[in-house]
């Protein structure tokens, strides 16, 4: 799971480990618009919806920090090369629209996207700018993996 761009230091390096993030954050919300379709569960589908809604607004904002610091933002999820299994994973599991199915995946996937998330914030050389703006988008990443893992354990 490790990659070397989490751990160049200069821009490109930096914007690199940024897009990544971005990329798997785009994909975090694409799952779950795709889990609130697919639920049966008015209660669940609205927390996925507002987990979607809240995870384009940290997309957002570390798009902004790409562009700050010269970058080109990432806009369309993680490429073949590198897609967020956990989510992918979804599309599988909603086929029967199975809740406790659904939940086991976006945990996953939540599970997936907080090891990516801890992996670019152990880079000391990460200029300021980028820092904050992974460090805002890391709480909203820690209360999903929470909450989803809270779920999933309260349905198993």
């Amino acid at each position: 799971m490790h990659n070397d761009d989490y751990t160049r230091t200069g821009n490109a390096g930096d914007t690199t480990a940024l897009n990544t993030l971005i990329g798997t954050l785009l994909d975090s919300v694409d799952g779950y618009q795709k889990a609130a379709a697919d639920t049966e569960n008015s209660r669940y589908a609205e927390m996925f919806n507002a987990r979607a809604r809240e995870r384009q607004q940290a997309v957002t904002k570390l798009q902004a920090a790409v562009a700050r610091l010269g970058g080109n933002p990432e806009d369309d999820g993680t490429t073949a090369g590198a897609i967020h299994r956990g989510w992918i994973n979804l599309k599988e599991a909603v086929v029967g629209k199975d809740d406790q199915a659904i939940v086991n995946e976006v945990e996953r996937g939540e599970d997936y996207l907080k090891e990516k998330f801890e992996t670019v914030m152990q880079n000391k050389d990460l200029p300021a700018e980028a820092r904050s703006a992974i460090e805002e988008a890391w709480q909203s990443v820690r209360a999903g993996h929470d909450e989803m893992s809270q779920l999933k354990h309260a349905i198993s």
